[in-house]
């Protein structure tokens, strides 16, 4: 199972988890994993398209999946994917 940390704007969807194990090989694999365990991720993630949203940054092992193979990219079971949401400001 891989460890996914919950940033605190989603946490009300893990009942407040800040991490969560899931099962899944692939990145798409494991967000998919994560809303069917904790509904309401798809609809915060991923865009009408089925992408990852612009503003949600998702790493495993600290490496960002959009430099490697998107949703696709590889997840051992005891990696830890992270989602991190992009802060924009001025």
């Amino acid at each position: 199972m891989a460890t996914v940390r919950i940033p605190t704007q989603l946490r009300t969807l893990s009942g407040g988890a800040a991490e969560v194990s899931v099962d899944g090989s692939t990145v798409g694999e494991v967000l998919k994993a994560l809303d069917a365990a904790y509904p309401g991720f798809q609809a915060r993630l991923f865009d009408d398209a089925g992408g990852l949203r612009r503003f949600v940054n998702v790493f495993v092992a600290d490496e960002d999946v959009r430099f490697s193979d998107g949703l696709g990219t590889a997840v051992e079971p005891s990696q830890t994917v992270s989602i991190i949401p992009a802060v924009a400001g001025g």
